[in-house]
């Protein structure tokens, strides 16, 4: 047994295809299959059920991959352990973020973290949090920027910090006429939300205690996974919408005039650093956090006075 057998059928488990698998070790299929059946031959098991489609692990090969993502992962912090003793920061660092966080951090900590890590190489994916969740359990991401908690065995959690959600309003909007708010002021017959799928979604719904939300007009259905369309269909359509704190940094004046706080204790969301319990590139990961919090404000650091919103 090698670890290079480990690694193809790792990658079959996650692609779901020896063919898919062979692309990405970067050899032929015929070699794959050679070395999986060799590996199966020394175990004395099948790990892989061939005759469906997409393959599937058997029973006993599903603890086996999982017990080779172990053995793969261990294996990698010989060359962590190294890096560790370099000075400088090299390598590549895979990130899944969810789509209401991407746009308020990720432009703004890029540049100082390649001047001070020129060596790393940030490949960096927006995809839902059940997708990100996924992809860490696998092992396709190294960490995750996701809103927490998430209750996921396998996965652990690092916050790093505590954004606050406000409301958004139109003029004829019934929140826009107070100075501060709370859940109860407001009305979803009137609130614009992210559709399906999306974690804030459920936050913002927890904020109005899961009243039936609409998507602003009877008449009208509009889904989309984006704040930044939230808060232009309250510009040209009037309504509210709930932002997170950090999406006003960019409004103008006039927009920031449409911004209503809710009264302690405000609503907000943890977001952490999300890795798989077995985690590597320690040092990467670290100096990302650190990156984050110099640019987060100091009053989204602390909890205190605040109520966080479960998924």
């Amino acid at each position: 047994m090698t670890l290079t057998q480990l690694e193809y059928i790792v990658a079959v488990d996650t692609h779901r295809s020896f063919v898919a698998a062979a692309e990405k070790c970067f050899i032929t299929q015929p070699t794959l299959s050679m070395q999986i059946q060799k590996l199966e031959d020394t175990l004395g098991v099948k790990l892989f059920d061939r005759s469906r489609q997409p393959v599937v692990p058997t029973e006993i090969g599903i603890e086996i991959v999982a017990q080779a993502r172990i053995l793969l992962a261990e294996s990698e912090k010989i060359k962590e352990i190294i890096s560790d003793r370099q000075k400088e920061l090299s390598g590549e660092l895979r990130i899944g973020i969810i789509p209401t966080v991407a746009p308020y951090i990720l432009p703004k900590i890029m540049h100082g973290f390649f001047e001070k890590y020129p060596q790393v190489k940030l490949v960096v994916w927006e995809q839902t949090t059940e997708q990100i969740i996924q992809q860490l359990k696998l092992g396709a991401l190294d960490c995750g920027i996701l809103s927490t908690p998430l209750h996921e065995s396998g996965l652990t959690e690092v916050p790093v910090f505590y954004e606050n959600f406000v409301a958004y309003a139109s003029k004829n909007s019934k929140l826009f006429k107070k100075k501060n708010i709370v859940p109860d002021d407001i009305d979803m017959e009137e609130i614009w939300v992210l559709n399906e799928g999306h974690c804030m979604r459920e936050q913002v719904l927890n904020i109005c205690q899961r009243r039936k939300a609409t998507k602003g007009y009877q008449h009208f259905e509009y889904n989309t996974g984006s704040v930044e369309t939230l808060k232009r269909m309250v510009d040209m359509n009037n309504g509210a919408t709930i932002l997170p704190e950090l999406a006003l940094a960019d409004l103008s004046d006039k927009q920031l005039d449409r911004v209503r706080y809710f009264k302690s204790p405000e609503p907000a969301r943890e977001v952490s650093i999300v890795m798989n319990r077995n985690f590597l590139k320690r040092r990467m990961i670290e100096a990302l956090k650190n990156e984050i919090l110099d640019f987060v404000p100091k009053r989204l650091r602390t909890k205190k006075k605040k109520e966080i919103m479960e998924i």
